[in-house]
């Protein structure tokens, strides 16, 4: 048995391997020829199946943004010879951010949808692909992502007039499949909210009802949160961090529950569930001003066992010196093994990894480019 992760980067995929998740070899960046032309590209999605070896990527390149693919556990690669997604053509232009909305002119040119960047990727059943997207869409592929289809009742839904721009870009960025039903699926939209389906992408239900929004008119409004990641824990309670506390519920429709009470700030962006133990997540505050630095320069997780009612930092191995680079939300991750390893990159081009067993961080990589991604699997 061995450990593979995939770090996506602002230069490229790197990957790291090891047999005992000590000693690592780090390999990268990743780079395809495309005509006689090799580019470096921004890695700002992965999703890996331990089972069978499958990785795709949302690579962001010099030609646009594509998915690349590895059947054999990231040893080897290949793109779809066209585009593997395009809008249609006959759909409404809708504006883009903040100041498109408020109405400033956008150049005649521009106004089309485009995809910009694919932000979540996440298998399904078979070859089931979902893919998040900027604009905000959402994308499934039933061939294992070398096409995919544009969900048009995500696109029409009557909240989308309250979906705004985070400072990331407006975008699908989170997909949480649900083991239990291959037709339901959570996902989450920058400055847009949580929502679910239970017929496989034909209907969608707001659920972020009761997730505050200071920086709104309303403290609680139906939609428009800047939801930053969710995560479902072993019991299908849901854990979420906001552009401010984090959440739980059980029942979404019926409310949701503060739990940043011993947590260092009231933000974060990366959460990560345990994926066997009920009620015990990690979450990675950081400052809420724009600086976005780990709270009081001290880089590490913090950990709850309780569901949230209690919080305690996890910081054994970590630096101890001042520390600036923050963890973004899919920079964190577990391999989901028996005894599970954890792992998270920063941006300071940091990778660190430790396990339940052991509960002392060790270090992966240092001095990468910026990590934007991070997944890890167990390999054969």
């Amino acid at each position: 048995m061995g450990y593979l992760v995939l770090i996506g980067t602002r230069k490229g995929l790197f990957t790291a391997t090891s047999d005992n998740r000590t000693d690592w070899e780090v390999k990268g960046p990743v780079i395809l020829d495309k005509d006689g032309f090799t580019a470096v590209a921004e890695i700002y999605s992965v999703a890996a199946d331990a089972a069978t070896g499958r990785i795709l990527i949302g690579a962001d390149t010099f030609f646009g943004p594509s998915i690349w693919r590895s059947g054999d556990y990231a040893r080897t690669w290949s793109e779809p010879e066209k585009a593997p997604m395009a809008f249609p053509q006959d759909l409404p232009y809708r504006p883009l951010d903040f100041s498109e909305a408020a109405g400033i002119d956008q150049p005649e040119s521009d106004q089309n949808n485009t995809v910009k960047r694919i932000w979540q990727l996440a298998f399904g059943p078979g070859e089931r692909v979902w893919a998040g997207v900027e604009p905000t869409s959402l994308w499934v592929s039933d061939d294992g992502g070398q096409t995919f289809a544009f969900n048009q009742p995500l696109w029409d839904h009557p909240e989308h007039t309250t979906w705004a721009s985070g400072a990331g870009g407006p975008a699908v960025h989170t997909i949480v499949p649900d083991p239990a039903d291959p037709e339901a699926l959570t996902i989450a939209i920058s400055s847009g909210g949580i929502y679910q389906t239970d017929d496989d992408g034909q209907s969608w239900t707001g659920i972020t009802k009761g997730i505050t929004a200071d920086y709104s008119p309303e403290d609680a409004p139906e939609s428009g949160q800047c939801i930053h990641k969710v995560t479902r824990g072993t019991d299908s309670t849901l854990f979420v961090q906001s552009h401010g506390p984090a959440y739980r519920s059980t029942r979404p429709d019926g409310g949701w529950t503060n739990i940043s009470g011993d947590l260092p700030t009231n933000f974060g962006f990366a959460m990560i569930a345990h994926p066997t133990l009920d009620g015990n997540v990690i979450a990675w505050p950081c400052t809420e001003s724009m600086e976005r630095t780990p709270p009081g320069r001290q880089v590490g997780p913090w950990r709850t066992t309780d569901s949230g009612e209690t919080w305690n930092a996890w910081t054994d191995g970590l630096p101890t010196d001042p520390y600036f680079g923050g963890v973004l939300r899919d920079g964190a991750c577990t391999d989901a093994a028996a005894d599970p390893g954890w792992y998270f990159g920063t941006r300071c081009g940091d990778i660190w990894t430790a396990t339940d067993s052991g509960g002392t961080w060790n270090s992966i990589a240092a001095h990468l480019p910026d990590v934007l991604c991070v997944r890890a699997i167990e390999t054969p």
